[in-house]
């Protein structure tokens, strides 16, 4: 019989001076194991990635749902949690990763047999002028041909003013620009922001506006002159049908599918089958997972037919990641056979 359990993890990040106010300086999140009393030496780990602030199931109640899933793993087929976005990314991985040997192999194929690697695009946190120009500067040296910029949070003069230091440097064809907005712009100055930021030949600008606003997404994807990508837009939102009415009200030019924020990896591949049927691109980011989350989400990227960078480069960024085969090599990510996971000894007392 199928047990599990989980226990919380606080992730410590590194804060760079220069970085913006605010930023988060720590993430808790939630892992979980999964084994059978028959053979306990082997199990899977997986990641509840609750991301508090953002997460549609970031609710006073999470943590008893956690309980009662685990309680219930079992039966894990009949259990309803589409509300619960980050509980079945993380069940899923666990299981799978049980159901693999439990070697923190999700998703087998020549991405964890070493052979190949995810490309992806290297981003650029929100932090002042002369900080963020630095950052750029040390993605370009490390050879990234796709950068992804934050923007919104310092003067909007300054922010154009990095892109165009870059494209004064580099064209189109040797660096896509990508930027994310997170919502920043108040939907009657956006369309003045987006035509602004298409001097800068970009590939894509995620989330202009707040998510909420089907309408006027909907009239700035149709008169914008870049393309509009969906991002924050898609939580919360469950169901086939709901996913394809979305697309056909708003139809963006893509969408960014985070699984631990979107229904897990089910989740995510009905929302890559509503965009194919809709004619939308899309591309797989992680959302600060711990290496956990992050290795599931890349090993499942790697079974997916990739036209673009992924956003997965963001295994860096904490003082206490848990070791795993996953490395960062300039400008993709690879899995290395030969390097193991290192859990805290105590983690599963």
């Amino acid at each position: 019989m199928l047990k599990a359990s989980y226990v919380p993890y606080t992730l410590h990040f590194k804060v760079p001076s220069g970085t913006s106010r605010g930023i988060l300086t720590e993430k808790d999140t939630y892992l979980v194991k999964v084994w059978d009393d028959a053979d306990p030496g082997r199990f899977g780990v997986g990641e509840c990635a609750l991301f508090k602030g953002l997460g549609a199931d970031d609710r006073p109640e999470y943590e008893q749902v956690l309980q009662q899933a685990c309680r219930e793993i079992d039966r894990y087929d009949s259990l309803d949690l589409a509300a619960w976005s980050s509980i079945r990314f993380g069940l899923e991985t666990a299981l799978l990763d049980w159901q693999n040997g439990g070697k923190g192999i999700v998703y087998p194929s020549d991405f964890v047999d070493g052979q190949r690697a995810i490309p992806i695009n290297g981003l650029i946190w929100m932090g002042d002028k002369r900080t963020m120009a630095a950052r750029i500067e040390e993605k370009l040296a490390a050879g990234f041909s796709c950068i992804k910029l934050k923007i919104g949070a310092i003067d909007f003069d300054d922010e154009c003013d990095l892109l165009a230091f870059i494209r004064k440097r580099y064209s189109r064809d040797t660096i896509e620009l990508r930027v994310d907005a997170n919502g920043a712009f108040a939907p009657d100055r956006a369309l003045e922001y987006l035509k602004r930021l298409s001097a800068y030949d970009l590939h894509s600008i995620e989330q202009p506006i707040r998510a909420g606003q089907w309408e006027a997404m909907a009239r700035l994807c149709e008169a914008s002159p870049l393309p509009v990508a969906l991002d924050e837009e898609l939580i919360g939102v469950t169901g086939a049908a709901a996913k394809a009415t979305l697309l056909k009200t708003i139809a963006p030019q893509y969408v960014v599918l985070k699984p631990s924020l979107i229904g897990g990896f089910s989740g995510t591949r009905e929302w890559i089958d509503a965009a194919r049927a809709a004619g939308v691109g899309w591309w797989i980011t992680s959302a600060l997972e711990s290496n956990v989350g992050l290795n599931a989400i890349a090993q499942f990227t790697a079974t997916l037919p990739l036209t673009m960078p992924q956003g997965l480069g963001t295994g860096a960024l904490y003082t206490n990641n848990i070791a795993s085969p996953l490395e960062q090599v300039g400008e993709v990510v690879r899995y290395n056979p030969a390097k193991g996971w290192n859990f805290p000894a105590d983690l599963w007392r």
